[in-house]
C-alpha cells in the first residue's frame, strides 16, 4: 500500500510492550509519531529507541505520542528492552509494536524488498489529530534518525497548521517565517497588521506567530 501525504493513516490493533493497542484510540486527539526498526538487538535501533525514550518529554510537550514497531515478537521486545534502557539510561516508556506477521509493516509499506524482503526499513510517519498523514521519512537500515530534525519538522507542521505561514530552509522554532504564498497582500494586512518585510514579491517575512 502506497501512502501519500494527506491520506488517512491506516488504523490497526496490535500487541505491544504495553498490551494490546488500537492505533486511533492510542492517539486520541494527539499527534502521533509511528516509526519502524529493522530488527531487535541491532545496534542502530538500540540507540534510536533509547534516545526517543530519553527525550519523550519533548514530544509530550508537543502533544505527540510515540509508538515504535519491528517485525520481531513480543518476547523478543521484552528481552531487548533492558539493553535499550542501559544504553541511554532511560527505560522504554512508549509502546513497541510486535509485528511478526508483518501486518502493520505491510499496511504502511515499511518493507522494501530491494533492500531486504524480510525486515522493515527505518520508516517515520507523523499523523495529525485528524488522523491524516502529515510527514513520511524513510532511512536506510544503516543510518540512524536525527531526533532534533523530527522535533523541528513537528514544530513546523504544528505552527503552519494554525497560521497562514510556511517555514524556510533550516528554520527552527523562534526564527522568522514566510507568509504563505496562498495569502494575498490584502489578506495579509488583516492577518499580519504589524506588517512584513518583502524580499521578493512572493517572499514576505514576519516574526514567528506566538
Amino acid at each position: 500500500m502506497t501512502l501519500r501525504l494527506g491520506d488517512e493513516a491506516p488504523d490497526f490493533t496490535a500487541e505491544t510492550t504495553e498490551g494490546e493497542v488500537n492505533f486511533y484510540d492510542y492517539l486520541g486527539d494527539s499527534w502521533g509519531l509511528l516509526f519502524s526498526h529493522p530488527a531487535d538487538y541491532t545496534p542502530v535501533c538500540t540507540t534510536e529507541l533509547g534516545e526517543l525514550a530519553k527525550r519523550k518529554g519533548e514530544f509530550d510537550a508537543r502533544n505527540v505520542k510515540l509508538i515504535g514497531l519491528s517485525v520481531d515478537d513480543l518476547e523478543s521486545h521484552k528481552g531487548w528492552a533492558p539493553d535499550i534502557a542501559d544504553v541511554k539510561g532511560t527505560p522504554l516508556n512508549y509502546p513497541l509494536i510486535a509485528d511478526p506477521d508483518r501486518k502493520v509493516a505491510e499496511l504502511y509499506d515499511m518493507i522494501h524488498p530491494n533492500m531486504n524482503e524480510k525486515v522493515t526499513v527505518r520508516s517515520v510517519f507523523v499523523v495529525g489529530p485528524d488522523k491524516k498523514l502529515k510527514l513520511t521519512l524513510t532511512y536506510p537500515q544503516t543510518t540512524g534518525r536525527n531526533i532534533d530534525e523530527l522535533l523541528r519538522v513537528i514544530d513546523s507542521m504544528q505552527l503552519t497548521a494554525k497560521n497562514s505561514v510556511a517555514t524556510p530552509v533550516d528554520w527552527k522554532s523562534g526564527d522568522d517565517v514566510i507568509i504563505a504564498a496562498s495569502v494575498s497582500n490584502d489578506a495579509a494586512k488583516e492577518k499580519f497588521p504589524e506588517g512584513w518585510r518583502t524580499e521578493k514579491p512572493y517572499l514576505r517575512w514576519v516574526p514567528q506567530p506566538k
